[in-house]
């Protein structure tokens, strides 16, 4: 298939599908397909609102087209799926929106046609999972009838600097030829340059690898800001004198959530598991990073018993509920750790974060965000997400919010050591 054949359908929507659909279409004629007519209605009204594309990027997109409808993603011949990998309650990987997409591309596939997947997924899913599907909803043979590639997303939610076509993107394909039309067809829109991989799964263990790296050095450096908290030493401090030598990698502690470092790492343990291997260091990694809500509530707890602030009963307002700054995402956000935590101390929490949809709050996590937080009503403040409303507010306004006399617990290093009464 030569590149000017391609006839484009991106079938996802959200935080990764929507940039990549939209740069698409800001240089050949793509559908965007989702199953969400709702989300397809406010595409089609000019309106993202996971804020990742704006009005003006949409408007710019001109040869792009959204749709629900099956016979529209019939009429194309390549498809992108761009939909959730995440994990499910037991921390195993849930394959269903990826089997589901399958499903509803097998429906309309045709000889000849490409199927390229960029959800993470763990070495060999697409092959092993998502293929044999293909097959049997098309009747089709893969490699002789139709083909697949993978080429993993890169999407950082809230970033404006690192973006899609800035990004540089791992391609790769089911045959060389495949692999080749693959790379050409994401080099048209990314600007940062393409890396061809040798083969489907060597470019799904590479994006399984990138978040679990991360994963295992925040445990690291969680694990010390634990080490140097016992010590009393601020580990900020030390972080930065650390920083000084020219290899030093500047992770920082806190917790691990959203949709790719908190869940990622799962994928490949449970492969690694699947053949007879117990991966060590990712797991211990895994499950030190998972416990930071609870130690964070601890710390907090201690810190009001010493200064003779009564815990039960006590009013404590957290301040952000998103997984990272500036970002309406709450996807696994581990900030509901801290919620459930002061729970169990039968503290009543106020979570304020003016980033997030109060509705889709409730419907994930059974969480009623505050309008506006109280003026002087709390006991304990914990500033768990660095948006820039509260880094604009410093200290004193932060202060305001609290009792005359509370515990303020800076969990992003927004404030100094001198300004916070702990931080993490």
């Amino acid at each position: 298939m030569k590149l000017e054949d391609i006839k484009l359908a991106i079938v996802g929507l959200g935080y990764v599908g929507l940039p990549l659909a939209v740069e698409f279409g800001k240089k050949r004629d793509a559908l965007g397909f989702d199953i969400n007519q709702k989300r397809i209605a406010e595409l089609q009204s000019g309106v993202d609102h996971t804020l990742e594309v704006s009005s003006e990027e949409l408007k710019e997109a001109s040869h792009l087209r959204f749709s629900a409808d099956n016979q529209e993603l019939g009429k194309s011949n390549t498809f992108i799926v761009t939909v959730p990998t995440p994990i499910d309650d037991y921390k195993q990987p849930d394959l269903t929106p990826l089997v589901k997409a399958s499903e509803t591309i097998g429906k309309v596939l045709k000889k000849g046609d490409i199927v390229i997947y960029e959800s993470t997924v763990y070495p060999g899913a697409t092959e092993e999972v998502c293929v044999p599907v293909l097959e049997k909803f098309s009747g089709l043979t893969y490699n002789k009838d139709f083909f697949a590639g993978y080429s993993p997303e890169r999407i950082n939610p809230g970033d404006k600097q690192h973006r899609v076509s800035t990004i540089k993107k791992v391609t790769s394909g089911s045959t060389p030829e495949v692999a080749d039309v693959v790379d050409e067809l994401y080099r048209s829109i990314i600007t940062a340059g393409t890396h061809k991989a040798s083969s489907i799964r060597v470019a799904e263990a590479a994006k399984v690898i990138e978040n679990t790296q991360r994963d295992v050095n925040i445990a690291l450096i969680n694990e010390l800001a634990l080490i140097f908290n016992r010590l009393g030493i601020d580990t900020q401090a030390v972080l930065e004198a650390a920083g000084t030598k020219w290899n030093f990698l500047p992770f920082r502690p806190g917790l691990v959530g959203g949709h790719c470092i908190g869940v990622d790492p799962y994928y490949l343990t449970h492969k690694a598991q699947a053949i007879g291997y117990h991966p060590e260091i990712i797991l211990a990694g895994r499950r030190l990073n998972d416990s930071m809500g609870s130690y964070v509530v601890s710390q907090l707890v201690k810190a009001m018993t010493k200064r003779k602030i009564q815990v039960q009963g006590a009013r404590v307002l957290v301040m952000g509920l998103t997984f990272k700054e500036n970002c309406p995402d709450i996807r696994n956000t581990r900030i509901v750790d801290i919620v459930k935590e002061l729970g169990e101390y039968s503290i009543h929490v106020d979570v304020y974060d003016p980033w997030v949809d109060a509705e889709e709050a409730q419907h994930e996590y059974g969480i009623t965000p505050v309008k506006v937080p109280e003026q002087g009503a709390y006991d304990g403040i914990i500033l768990g997400v660095a948006h820039h409303q509260f880094v604009e507010m410093g200290v004193q306004k932060i202060r305001a919010l609290g009792k005359p006399e509370h515990v303020l617990y800076d969990l992003k290093y927004v404030l100094s050591a001198q300004e916070a009464d702990i931080r993490l």
